[in-house]
């Protein structure tokens, strides 16, 4: 099944995902960038620091760099395979053609559970930053407002995106400039002691790693980006590196300012950043900032999971209701509303640090399944290094997350396996 980088030029299976309309190819390189980083720049800002802080103090500067060459050796092996199957359903897509159907099968199950709890994750934040007292009722509501966005069509979803990354942008610039230029700095804040040791760094880039998986939200949206065998290539390393780049100075920024211990205590870590750095009144600014960053990833979370409901809607592994196309928007649109009414409800009943934990889990899982699928398409050393890193990578780091992330996610991972399992017999018994 594997074949060489140099062999025939794959897509989508001809069978069952390309019997229902296809959707619109209207991104190019700058939008497939802009929703990138939408989905990137936020989530770790916001929401990953502060448990990241917690388990590896000022280590997580470590835990930041293993992240991000683990999610360059992802995002590599992404790319690669985006360009050979340009379809709707990242990893799914890949593990199916490259690997099997059981293994694409368990890389969308993985992604949608996982991402679902993301999507929550982010929506809390959206809640948390805006209005403590009422952060599920707010929630709620932006998961409501986003899915009617999404559901306009995917070129609205780029503007939208494109407007919040410039704020999001600008609002981190001013943090990082008020606490480094601030009395209250101390660059001795940012000597890495490694509270939890080997394992707390590890821990530490587990947590981390969640903010650095949007870069995939391009390649789920293959089917969306014209000329993909161009496109997606540029545009994933692109969305990473300056992630990586903001991540960086923000992290660094806010611990010279609070140190691992208030930033591991922190609710509004940057907020609270300002807040000791003298400066109390960009605070609000700070606030609205990071609402608009965790919007901008639930954005970008909700086109991601709607786009691989509809791939595995194709092939009849969701119920095929799911996999309409919407003949004036061009959208997933039943999907999106059936991902959007799950998002609600898990919004309304779970803990913002926990969603993150366990999206960690079924991310890396997924990461995992995409670096095997990358590890086929050559059988030259040097190509199949970092798909090898990766994969490394992934299943070390989804096994240093703290333990209940660990068995809830081998938990819903076997539980996928096991509704599969029974389809297939079911299957056979009807033929």
């Amino acid at each position: 099944m594997a074949q060489s980088d140099s062999g025939r030029t794959g897509s989508a299976r001809p069978g069952a995902s390309q019997r229902t309309a296809e959707l619109k190819r209207t991104l190019g390189v700058g939008d497939a960038v802009v929703i990138g980083l939408g989905s990137m720049v936020g989530a770790g800002i916001f929401a990953a620091l502060g448990p990241a802080a917690r388990a590896a103090g000022s280590g997580l500067l470590l835990g930041l760099g293993i992240a991000a060459v683990v999610a360059y050796c992802n995002a590599t092996a992404s790319a690669r395979l985006a360009a050979r199957y340009p379809a709707s359903g990242g990893t799914y897509v890949y593990g199916r053609e490259r690997l099997g159907e059981f293994w694409g099968y368990l890389a969308g199950w993985s992604f949608v559970v996982g991402k679902t709890s993301s999507c929550a994750a982010m929506a809390l934040t959206v809640g948390a930053y805006v209005w403590p007292e009422q952060a599920h009722a707010v929630a709620v509501g932006a998961v409501v407002v986003l899915t009617a966005v999404n559901y306009g069509g995917v070129q609205k979803s780029a503007w939208l995106t494109r407007a919040i990354v410039a704020v999001v942008l600008g609002v981190l610039a001013s943090v990082v400039v008020v606490s480094l230029t601030s009395a209250h700095a101390d660059a001795g804040r940012l000597d890495v002691g490694v509270s939890g040791g080997v394992g707390g760094v590890l821990q530490a880039a587990g947590l981390l790693f969640f903010a650095f998986a949007g870069y995939a939200r391009i390649a789920t949206l293959g089917e969306e980006v014209r000329d993909p065998a161009r496109t997606i290539p540029r545009a994933i390393p692109l969305a990473l590196g300056i992630a990586l780049v903001v991540y960086a100075a923000v992290a660094v920024a806010v611990l010279s300012v609070l140190g691992s211990g208030g930033l591991g205590q922190a609710t509004a870590p940057l907020a609270d950043a300002v807040r000791a750095a003298g400066v109390p009144e960009l605070v609000p600014v700070v606030r609205v900032g990071a609402a608009v960053a965790a919007l901008g990833s639930l954005l970008a979370l909700i086109l991601g999971v709607s786009r691989t409901t509809l791939a595995m809607a194709r092939d009849g592994h969701l119920p095929s209701a799911l996999a309409a196309v919407h003949p004036r928007f061009q959208v997933p649109h039943r999907a999106e509303l059936a991902v959007g009414a799950v998002v609600v409800a898990v919004t309304a009943t779970v803990d913002v640090r926990g969603a993150i934990g366990f999206s960690s889990f079924g991310v890396l899982v997924y990461y995992a399944i995409a670096d095997a699928a990358a590890w086929t398409l050559s059988s030259t050393v040097v190509s199949r290094v970092a798909p090898v890193v990766g994969l490394a990578g992934c299943v070390t780091l989804a096994f240093a997350l703290p333990w209940v992330s660990v068995v809830v996610g081998l938990g819903v991972l076997g539980s996928g396996a096991g509704v599969y399992g029974v389809r297939r017999r079911l299957s056979r018994a009807e033929r």
